[in-house]
């Protein structure tokens, strides 16, 4: 005799029920999770920048595939997909100089379908073009499950074929993980730093500061226009009143830090950042040279905590 098996029920879940915003909560949360995508474009995706600025506009996430070092570009929509976005999308593409652009809805009308497969049919090698819906579902009472499917692909692409699993990673990219993993132990070990994610990266590593929404980083950049670069960066959400109260002080900070900083300040951006850069900095770089990069990210490090810690944990303070 045999016994049916139980089984459990799967239903779609509204995207907005986890991430209320696009802008505020989904594109942070794909910043940190850009394997997921990757995994389903057989790309091997590092973050470069979130809301990263094109002219008057700002893309969502540029990114970088490690394998090739290309240029990615990634424009998120809630909804349908609109003649906005398209427009958008191409901005970023040619501003850019992109090599792989891609465009995630909830759903996508036949016309944007179209457009995106022209694009593809009349461009060549590059840029590639792809459409990705976002959804998200759950199994019972599971934790909601984001999935992304690819509706629109070059002519080329097959994704049994390119797809790269999220438990294999190239050379280069094993060599970031190390690099950054060995960074945040040394700033542990050495100046009681906390990280503010434990999970291993290939595009950062990031550290905590006294208040919520707010967070050192680490990064080595790369971009055609700008050339490689090291980071090292204060990351503030949602808050524009500190972020106010701190380029009040921007002369003092600066002075006391012994920097020059970036400070990439816009009030209509749910998130924002002041940091410094040091040029020709790369992952490719000989391992002493690597070492000479580490060694001013944690010199840089200490001293934005030793000129932002203080200051933070006075602003909230204040507001109490």
């Amino acid at each position: 005799m045999t016994t049916a098996q139980e089984l459990g029920t799967i239903e779609k879940v509204d995207i907005r029920e986890v991430w209320p915003s696009e802008p505020g909560h989904f594109t942070p949360w794909l910043g940190d999770n850009l394997d997921k995508l990757g995994a389903e474009l057989g790309l091997e995706l590092q973050l470069v920048q979130i809301e990263a600025p094109v002219g008057a506009y700002s893309l969502d996430i540029q990114a970088r595939d490690l394998r090739t070092d290309n240029l990615v570009v990634v424009e998120n929509q809630f909804g349908s997909t609109d003649h906005r976005h398209l427009g958008q999308l191409l901005t970023y593409a040619g501003g850019l100089e992109a090599s792989v652009v891609v465009w995630i809805a909830e759903d996508f009308r036949d016309e944007h379908r179209a457009a995106l497969d022209f694009l593809n049919h009349s461009t060549g090698e590059y840029p590639r073009y792809f459409g990705v819906k976002v959804e998200l579902w759950r199994i019972g009472d599971s934790l909601p499950a984001p999935i992304f499917n690819v509706v629109v692909s070059p002519n080329d692409w097959q994704k049994g074929e390119v797809r790269v699993s999220q438990h294999t990673i190239s050379e280069r990219g094993a060599k970031a993980r190390a690099f950054y993993n060995s960074i945040a132990e040394r700033m542990e070990e050495r100046h009681d730093f906390t990280r503010n994610d434990r999970s291993q990266t290939v595009s950062h590593a990031s550290f905590k500061s006294p208040e919520d929404g707010k967070h050192y980083s680490v990064s080595l950049q790369n971009n055609k226009r700008e050339g490689p670069k090291a980071r090292v960066g204060l990351t503030v959400w949602d808050d524009v009143a500190l972020l106010e109260f701190l380029e009040s002080d921007k002369e003092a900070i600066e002075s006391e830090a012994g920097l020059h900083l970036n400070w990439s300040i816009r009030t209509d951006k749910s998130m924002n950042s002041i940091f410094t850069d040091r040029e020709s900095s790369s992952i490719d770089d000989d391992p002493e040279v690597l070492e000479v990069t580490k060694q001013w990210m944690e010199n840089t490090l200490v001293k934005f905590r030793d000129v932002f810690d203080p200051r933070i944990e006075g602003f909230a303070s204040s507001q109490e």
